[in-house]
């Protein structure tokens, strides 16, 4: 009852297709990683080393993303670029600092490195 149709022989164009498999494989790898690397290198070019700031530093905060209300100026034209100085309280990370921020200013006590300036 159990037997194999199967040959034994050796099939050539399979393996012929195979080893093409594996080339284009290879290639289209090796494609990837170039274009990886190419991709990288231009993103790379417009990062600049973060500024490092310590406890105590003084810094200004950026109004660009603050709404009008806050800033409580009639016109967005008029309004201040960069307001404080406030004082670093805590380095979270790399790039997030928390301040010390007076209450009547209502924003989050935590910001980003991108939205402020040494004084």
């Amino acid at each position: 009852m159990g037997f194999d149709i199967r040959k034994k022989g050796k099939n050539m164009k399979a393996k012929e297709f195979v080893k093409e498999m594996k080339d284009r494989h290879e290639e289209v790898k090796a494609a990837l990683v170039k274009s990886q690397e190419e991709m990288k290198k231009q993103a790379d070019r417009n990062i600049k080393e973060a500024e490092e700031y310590r406890v105590e530093d003084k810094l200004l905060i950026s109004t660009k993303d603050f709404p009008m209300e806050l800033m409580k100026r009639a016109t967005k034209k008029l309004t201040e670029k960069y307001i404080g100085p406030y004082v670093v309280k805590k380095i979270v990370s790399g790039n997030i600092v928390e301040l010390k921020l007076l209450a009547s200013l209502r924003i989050h006590l935590v910001v980003n490195v991108r939205r402020i300036v040494k004084y």
